[in-house]
């Protein structure tokens, strides 16, 4: 089914990553990518030519990942200059121009690579992520993002998520309390889980998120028991979603997770769940197609 997607459905402006985090990804792709100067650019294209491209949208979606285009083209020749024609989380067409860049023609060659697959990657992500949102509308389910990011790009794809009007999820292990499966089933059951969560809350800070994953509505009246935050109803049928929520009654956040896809979303979300997460936003998220179309502004002499 063809999606009409829209700007980022929220009134916030998107939090953006810190730009000293920006410069330390893009600094080691182009280091992967250009260990030692661009062979092909350096023997082909002399060094005086001048030349002006623009990113062009081949497909429509939603933007994420100018600033990395940017830092891509900058870090590569300090020379180039950008302009963007729109802000991350704004809707794009096909054959828009999201961004023209002007300078000297090798940089903007030796950088394109790098900046391109960053700003396709984070556009596909926050485009699948407004889709997701769309679905969900009418709904007080918010769409969140999970860990299951690239190695290294975290910051950047979290950042696209919000873009496409989702949230985010803990950062890192670091973040918050969850106990899934495989802590639960080192625990026991019943009122031997339930004395373990409590032990657990008790050395934490009064300010320090605790969330339980469950997939059975047998473990519900346990982790109950012990107060947690949010639940997290892991692969639950619709009709146990909605029997978790009636459960749960408002005494902890309710989050969906498992077989959520963009053709279940909006059932998934009409269950009265507050959260419902999904690790395909980000970890086998199509890039979109974005193409750089150059052209000579200094002819050769």
């Amino acid at each position: 089914m063809q999606q009409t997607l829209t700007s980022t459905p929220t009134s916030l402006t998107p939090l953006p990553v810190p730009q000293r985090v920006i410069n330390q990804i893009v600094t080691a792709a182009l280091a992967e990518d250009n260990p030692r100067g661009d062979l092909t650019g350096n023997v082909l294209i002399p060094a005086h030519i001048q030349a002006t491209a623009a990113v062009i949208a081949r497909e429509p979606g939603i933007c994420a990942g100018l600033e990395t285009f940017i830092a891509a083209m900058k870090l590569t020749d300090p020379a180039l200059e950008l302009v963007a024609a729109l802000a991350d989380g704004d809707a794009f067409a096909k054959g828009d121009t999201l961004i023209t860049v002007t300078g000297p023609a090798r940089g903007l060659l030796a950088g394109e690579r790098v900046g391109l697959n960053l700003l396709q990657r984070l556009s596909g992500i926050a485009t699948a992520t407004a889709a997701f949102v769309k679905e969900a509308a009418g709904t007080k389910a918010r769409i969140v993002d999970t860990r299951k990011t690239t190695p290294g790009l975290r910051a950047l794809e979290r950042y696209a998520v919000r873009c496409g009007g989702g949230h985010n999820h803990r950062d890192n292990l670091s973040d918050a309390v969850m106990a899934k499966d495989n802590h639960l089933a080192l625990l026991g059951t019943g009122e031997e889980l339930t004395a373990a969560l409590l032990a657990a809350r008790a050395q934490l800070g009064h300010t320090t998120h605790f969330e339980v994953e469950i997939d059975s509505l047998t473990q519900l009246d346990a982790v109950l028991a012990a107060g947690i935050d949010t639940i997290m109803l892991d692969n639950f049928t619709l009709e146990d979603l909605a029997t978790g929520v009636a459960r749960i009654n408002g005494t902890a956040l309710v989050e969906a997770s498992g077989n959520v896809k963009l053709d279940t979303v909006a059932s998934i979300a009409a269950t009265g769940v507050d959260v419902i997460s999904s690790g395909a936003l980000t970890h086998s998220v199509r890039a979109l197609d974005l193409g750089l179309d150059i052209r000579i502004e200094t002819p050769t002499p």
